[in-house]
């Protein structure tokens, strides 16, 4: 069974699995609302009682990971879709375990202040959230959607990038203007771990269009 033939076989409505990346997606979204909220307060207790949502949101996406791998073994198809379409769960999972360790970063290093462009960064990241969350529904129809899926995975390219250039700018900004060492590595630190969370949610939009390409190919 060739890759379009096996996409086709595995999105029938009897067998849709695209109700777990929406699920996915769902948890992705609120794990990245949550943070922008824990860095719009200095309340420890915020902090606090928003890492735990977010670490009950990451358990849960291992949680359905583990059911999606299960759905897909039942699944008659060749190894190919197969592959596929886990790499793209997987790399769900793995921004939400990103998210998980920048809100435990924030615990752990306890910054003396959250500088705006902090903020921005997780809110790049809670916008490229929801992008993923409009583009996974779009595979169950990846024969007429295909143009539509990749204006959405540029969409989220472009948002990746905009993290870059706001990181480099941070990471510029507290070099010159932070005098204690020890506040400019906690905030240095956390630009990283959210910078790397954009790169996560830019790679599962990449898995996506590899997907795309491949099944126009065939």
């Amino acid at each position: 069974m060739n890759f379009s033939r096996q996409l086709r076989h595995l999105f029938h409505p009897k067998r849709d699995l695209t109700p777990i990346f929406t699920r996915q997606a769902a948890f992705l979204c609120r794990s990245a609302e949550t943070l922008v909220k824990m860095l719009s307060s200095m309340d420890a207790d915020e902090w606090k009682r928003s890492q735990r949502e977010i670490h009950t949101l990451e358990v849960q996406g291992d949680a359905l990971l583990t059911e999606f791998r299960e759905m897909l073994s039942e699944r008659l198809m060749g190894s190919l879709g197969r592959t596929e379409l886990t790499t793209v769960a997987m790399s769900m999972d793995d921004t939400l375990d990103v998210i998980k360790d920048a809100s435990k970063a924030v615990l752990i290093y306890r910054p003396r202040k959250i500088d705006p462009q902090l903020l921005d960064l997780a809110m790049i990241i809670r916008a490229e959230a929801y992008a993923l969350r409009d583009l996974l529904p779009l595979l169950w129809d990846i024969k007429h959607k295909a143009t539509e899926i990749s204006l959405q995975c540029d969409r989220v390219a472009e948002m990746e990038h905009a993290a870059d250039d706001a990181y480099e700018e941070y990471i510029g900004h507290i070099f010159t203007k932070e005098e204690d060492l020890r506040e400019m590595t906690k905030y240095k630190n956390l630009a990283e771990l959210f910078e790397k969370a954009t790169d996560s949610e830019k790679h599962v939009a990449d898995c996506v269009r590899l997907m795309v390409l491949k099944f126009l190919h065939e």
